[in-house]
């Protein structure tokens, strides 16, 4: 199975997210899809009044990017590349900003339901635009209900992309300024633009897919099954996914129980291995081809044994709230900027 990728343009609203999915869906032959906000019958009433309508905006917008991306995403993604103008991950950015209280963790709630069934982009294109800029495509687009548009909401929308991207680690993003580029009408600058989104997808690694997880695949649209630029963030999604579709327990306690014992079956093969390589090495004559040659014979047993431990650490993540990848770079950036004393260095990495 080949694999399709999935590029996602984000921006505030006027910085150019449509056109250039239009075409970069051109330029990548990849099919196109567009947000539909038109039908919003609360907009216009939104917009004329933020405070008293944002929780039926926020919710029938949620609702009905769900409905978009969970039907058209993963079926195109099945058979060619898509280029969208938005990810269902904005929709949490808006409601941050226009929800409070138990409106916004009433929201948050759903949202966090649905977004698990939706497709992770392989590349979010951010567009950046200073505020008077934004507000200079809007009043140029001319679109009826944006006309009384309010310049502070705009900046504050802004402010809050700036702070969501910058933060966002589901997917690689590349952020573009676009304050001094036009790529409707400059041919220099829209190969700029390509250029740059080219350069992002061949840079990022793909990862091999998993065939052998294919047929008891929740059907979630998570596309880890089927290879791509995955995050360990990726991982964890799939696991909560996974234990929803075959009923698998969340209790901290069982899964801490099963990481022990799982971490004694990785101690089980270990000791396989040196137990071996003492037998070969009399033969071999050197422990280091001793140990290479235990260990190639050893090594799926022992790939099975450590998948299964990473298996449990991403289901207890997932228990305790933790996002492992964040965590651990973290915490690796702790290890790298301490001092050891050298006589007590050890083989690890805490």
């Amino acid at each position: 199975m080949s694999y399709h990728e999935y590029i996602a343009v984000e921006g505030a609203i006027g910085v150019g997210k449509t056109t250039l999915a239009r075409l970069l869906a051109s330029t990548f032959s990849a099919e196109l899809l567009l947000e539909v906000f038109e039908e919003n019958p609360f907009l216009s009433d939104f917009y004329a009044d933020r405070q008293r309508y944002a929780f039926q905006t926020q919710i029938f917008f949620l609702l009905s990017r769900y409905h978009q991306q969970h039907r058209v995403v993963p079926s195109t993604l099945q058979k060619n590349r898509l280029v969208s103008d938005y990810f269902f991950d904005k929709d949490r950015l808006f409601a941050g900003l226009n929800l409070a209280n138990d409106e916004l963790a009433m929201y948050s709630r759903i949202q966090s339901i649905l977004g698990e069934q939706i497709p992770v982009p392989d590349l979010v294109v951010y567009l950046r635009a200073d505020t008077n800029v934004l507000m200079q495509r809007i009043a140029l687009r001319d679109r009826p209900f944006e006309r009384n548009m309010d310049p502070d909401y705009i900046d504050a929308l802004r402010q809050t992309y700036e702070q969501f991207m910058a933060e966002y680690r589901k997917a690689p993003v590349l952020a573009i300024d676009t304050n001094e580029i036009d790529f409707v009408r400059s041919e220099e600058d829209r190969n700029y633009v390509i250029g740059l989104v080219r350069a992002a997808l061949e840079e990022g690694a793909i990862q091999q897919s998993l065939p052998q997880l294919r047929s008891d695949a929740p059907p979630t649209g998570i596309r880890i099954l089927s290879g791509g630029r995955r995050r360990l963030g990726d991982f964890q999604r799939f696991h909560r996914a996974l234990d929803r579709e075959k009923g698998f327990g969340s209790d901290l306690s069982l899964n801490f129980v099963g990481l022990t014992e799982e971490v004694g079956e990785v101690g089980r093969e270990l000791k396989q291995v040196l137990r071996r390589a003492e037998k070969l090495q009399p033969v071999v004559g050197n422990r280091e081809e001793a140990l290479d040659r235990a260990l190639s014979e050893q090594r799926a047993n022992l790939a099975a044994e450590m998948a299964d431990v990473l298996a449990y650490l991403l289901k207890l993540a997932n228990y305790a709230g933790i996002d492992l990848e964040a965590a651990y770079i973290e915490k690796m950036g702790v290890n790298w900027r301490r001092q050891w004393d050298a006589d007590s260095l050890p083989d690890r990495p805490a």
